[in-house]
């Protein structure tokens, strides 16, 4: 049995607490990443309800969690989102690294319209 928490865990929580800090009344981006898939959804936390959300596995090209499909998931949330008149974000990455499918999805993202 382990002591503490896993570095995932640790990693999430120190994400979670600077997004508190800086996000004031703007809805996050979260971002979930799996083996097969990766999910994004724009969370209002004040109302506690899902505004957008995209995922590899929505699409029905069948398509798994590569760099591509993460591009194209980021492009779809960010059109979504502003569909639902958003346009300012926070991102959550959750506990995983600002780096390949993350990245991906955060810069598609970006470059349809949200601002983080």
């Amino acid at each position: 049995m382990t002591k503490g928490l896993s570095l995932f865990d640790k990693r999430r929580r120190r994400n979670r607490t600077a997004l508190r800090a800086r996000a004031g009344t703007r809805p996050r981006l979260s971002v979930h990443r799996s083996g097969k898939h990766i999910y994004a959804q724009v969370i209002d936390d004040a109302n506690g309800h899902t505004v957008a959300s995209a995922s590899t596995l929505a699409s029905h090209e069948g398509k798994t969690a590569t760099v591509a499909a993460a591009t194209e998931v980021g492009k779809r949330v960010a059109e979504a989102a502003k569909a639902a008149g958003v346009t300012q974000v926070v991102f959550d990455r959750g506990g995983f690294l600002f780096h390949g499918r993350v990245k991906a999805l955060a810069e598609a993202a970006r470059e349809a319209g949200l601002e983080f």
